[in-house]
């Protein structure tokens, strides 16, 4: 039987309003869970020695020394870091970190509650104490961390376009960003937890990194899909656009289960693009193994009833086989 107008109209308002309750009750919901987590208590100690050491003057040294024994390896002598101490550039680059962060507000604003988070679904992890330094960009050892203390060098954070990373290649300079402080500082710990895969396959390597993006969904929940993974936004859409493309190459090319060496520097290392030897690579971001291996454990978590420990242990083709896993058009 057909429907008039208005029986139409009164079934959309009755699916309308439907749907309005179900997401409010979602959203209370979800503001319930966080303000629990905002309630964790979380003293953060974050002991600046960029600054100390941009402050310093040859004469403070022995003390820096004492103080800070870990910063001042035994096989260099004084004279380096007196050098250090005087160099020009040095002083350049500690006067941008200390404009780019002239207090600890923007390291709070971050880590406090990525930490809440974490201590929230992980209640025996403590939060470190915070130690800033400068690295010379190093932009390869960017968070550095022990069981008490984290290093973040700060030099690498002072914002894509910085003038100090003329020269570094864009796919690395656009992380170079503050707002990619938390995402890297959630990288580090992640990897603590996600058991090391036991194969060398493309498929093992893919999951590993999906276990870890997908703790970033939980422990990140307002940092953009882009900013987790390390990509530009325009990198996220086409990602998004061409999954199902991707998946249909990966699987066509019986690439998951291979081991072939070459398989990690296409589609897993970060890099300015990935390799399909198509026309499509130049416009590909790096990494979409990563990306396809996060989509792969968001549906295993969707469709299975699995505690979050469980599913860091798990192994990559359980997760795979039980994912029900369907790429997007």
């Amino acid at each position: 039987m057909a429907l008039n107008s208005c029986q139409i109209l009164h079934f959309m308002k009755k699916y309308m309003f439907s749907l309005f309750i179900v997401l409010l009750v979602a959203c209370d919901a979800t503001s319930e869970h966080e303000k629990e987590i905002q309630a964790i208590p979380m003293d953060l100690t974050i002991v600046r020695f960029d600054k100390e050491f941009a402050a310093a003057t040859v004469q403070d040294i022995p003390k820096l020394k004492k103080e800070y024994p870990l910063f001042f390896p035994k096989r260099f002598a004084d004279s380096v870091w007196a050098h250090r101490i005087q160099d020009t550039l040095q002083q350049q680059l500690d006067k941008e970190v200390a404009n780019q962060f002239p207090d600890d507000s923007e390291l709070e604003d971050q880590l406090i509650p990525l930490f809440q988070h974490i201590k929230y679904y992980f209640p025996e992890f403590k939060a470190p104490s915070v130690y800033t330094v400068t690295s010379d960009v190093d932009y390869n050892n960017k968070v550095i961390a022990t069981d008490t203390m984290l290093i973040l060098a700060l030099d690498t954070y002072l914002g894509s376009e910085h003038h100090f990373y003329e020269g570094i290649q864009e796919y690395i300079a656009k992380d170079l960003k503050p707002s990619q402080i938390a995402p890297d500082v959630a990288s580090v710990y992640a990897r603590q937890l996600i058991a090391k895969p036991q194969k060398r396959d493309l498929l093992a390597q893919m999951i590993f990194f999906g276990k870890e993006l997908y703790l970033k969904d939980i422990w990140l929940p307002k940092t953009p899909d882009a900013e987790k993974i390390g990509y530009s936004e325009s990198e996220i859409q086409w990602a998004q656009d061409n999954e199902e493309y991707m998946w249909r190459y990966f699987v066509e090319k019986e690439l998951l289960y291979s081991t072939n060496p070459k398989l990690p520097a296409r589609f897993i290392n970060k890099a300015p693009f990935s390799k399909f030897y198509l026309e499509i690579d130049n416009e590909s971001p790096g990494m979409v193994g990563r990306y396809l291996g996060w989509q792969i454990v968001r549906a295993y978590m969707e469709n299975n009833a699995v505690s979050l420990e469980k599913m860091l242990q798990e192994k990559p083709e359980t997760i795979f086989n039980n994912s029900k896993y369907k790429p997007k058009k």
